[in-house]
């Protein structure tokens, strides 16, 4: 089985969460979004979306995080022998199906400073149209994305869509406020894949550095994202690479490629327009 996915992919860490709580083996391939690696034409060709993450178990393929989630479940069960899943829960599907309707790009992006952000989304249309160029076979599904690209910019502008965005996380955040005032976990007393795809939404509002506003104005919340950040399954696929000083040095790193493979795409294209 193998994962395509990245650090910084929220998806991707729901994935990989599921996978380390259920004792799953895979092998890891990171694919960094920031740098345009999902637009490279090997991964492209495999998925044309370029969203993350992508699991693969031969020749199946799944997309949908949701799915992979479903599909890990049942694997799970076949390697336990055990006939019960944990999705037979209809509050363990509500809360999944809950969480992952709320899209945190918008809120993610409109937190971040406009020069750093610019830049990228700048460099990553230059990526888009570099491989538009070299895989001409691609270029309609290159050419949605860079449309995406575009659009994101402009929705970025509208006050309406970011509060929009800001009220459906508030709301998921005072209703788990107000079931972990009863229960320790969202669902009762143990850790659940609801659970799984509650914690990387707090992880994103730590890393941004939002953590006073939305968690720790939250009791419960907050006496939970402590628990939650014990657990080997979170140390390994998002305190390893957020927690403390590594924040930095993951964000630094990432910067440093950007700003490599911006120069390697800018003479690429100065030299195509050349010819």
């Amino acid at each position: 089985m193998q994962l395509y996915h990245h650090p910084y992919s929220l998806d991707s860490q729901k994935v990989r969460l599921a996978l380390e709580e259920k004792n799953i083996d895979y092998t890891s391939f990171h694919v960094n979004p920031i740098t345009g690696k999902n637009f490279d034409t090997s991964f492209f060709r495999k998925n044309p979306s370029a969203k993350l993450p992508v699991f693969q178990n031969g020749s199946h393929i799944l997309y949908d995080t949701i799915e992979i989630i479903q599909y890990i479940e049942r694997i799970a069960m076949v390697s336990s022998s055990n006939d019960e899943s944990t999705l037979s829960n209809g509050e363990v599907v509500e809360w999944i199906y809950k969480i992952q309707k709320w899209n945190p790009k918008f809120f993610t992006l409109s937190r971040l400073p406009p020069k750093h952000r610019l830049s990228v989304s700048k460099f990553l249309r230059r990526v888009i149209i570099a491989r538009m160029a070299e895989c001409p076979e691609l270029a309609s599904a290159y050419h949605r994305k860079l449309k995406d690209a575009y659009e994101t910019e402009d929705k970025l502008k509208d006050t309406e869509v970011l509060r929009r965005s800001e009220e459906q996380l508030e709301r998921i955040l005072d209703e788990a406020e107000r079931k972990l005032s009863e229960t320790s976990y969202l669902i009762g007393e143990e850790f659940t894949l609801a659970d799984v795809v509650f914690v990387p939404v707090l992880s994103r509002l730590a890393v941004l550095k939002l953590k006073e506003k939305y968690i720790d104005t939250r009791p419960n919340v907050a006496e939970y994202w402590n628990v939650v950040q014990e657990r080997p399954s979170y140390r390994k696929v998002i305190g390893k690479y957020f927690d403390g000083w590594r924040r930095h040095r993951t964000l630094l790193k990432t910067w440093c490629f950007v700003q490599i493979r911006r120069g390697g795409i800018i003479l690429w294209t100065g030299l195509d327009a050349c010819l």
